[in-house]
């Protein structure tokens, strides 16, 4: 079977010509070495713009995540800080407790041991509620003397290393950190 379109369309001048199937595609519009240069270049400096970034990028990202680091460790410290400033001002409370229990005198009174129970009843409720807070005791009778701990008022000569001899006022750690040295009597 022939196909009598085509002698006639060949036939006709004014018939509009038939388009060209490969033209569509492209197929013949090869780029010049210029062009294709071009083309490269621009993929090159695309790659690079794509790669700064990505870079920028992970840098923001870093910077972002130190900055949430910090102010954790800031808002930390500031809530330690206040509740280094209420433990400050509870320490002469403990040190009128333990004046209290070390002048009552036991002389089996009914009424003093009463008053003396309530009172270190009351003064292991306070000290239980800093000790979960963070504070401890310094270590100081009998120990090294050590300035960092330590508040040497007296002293006394002895034999040795300089040591604790005795403890005049009590000595506490927030948290691991001095809140207040113990003051003492070193012997030397």
């Amino acid at each position: 079977m022939t196909e009598w379109w085509k002698d006639a369309v060949a036939s006709d001048p004014e018939a509009p010509a038939a388009p060209d199937p490969g033209a569509a595609r492209g197929e013949f519009d090869e780029p010049g070495e210029d062009e294709a240069a071009r083309l490269i270049a621009d993929l090159d400096s695309l790659q690079r713009e794509r790669d700064d970034l990505l870079d920028m990028t992970k840098r923001l990202q870093a910077d972002f995540e130190n900055y949430r680091k910090r102010m954790l460790r800031e808002q930390s410290l500031l809530v330690e800080r206040a509740s280094e400033g209420l433990v400050e001002q509870l320490l002469p409370v403990l040190d009128s407790f333990e004046l209290a229990l070390a002048n009552l005198n036991g002389d089996g009174d009914g009424d003093s041991d009463r008053v003396r129970k309530g009172i270190e009843l009351v003064y292991a409720e306070l000290l239980g509620v800093l000790e979960r807070a963070g504070l401890e005791h310094i270590a100081a009778q009998g120990v090294p003397f050590d300035p960092q701990e330590h508040e040497a008022v007296l002293q006394e000569d002895g034999d040795g290393e300089p040591h604790v001899g005795d403890v005049l006022r009590t000595g506490w750690k927030l948290k691991g950190r001095v809140l207040r040295p113990a003051m003492v009597k070193v012997v030397r």
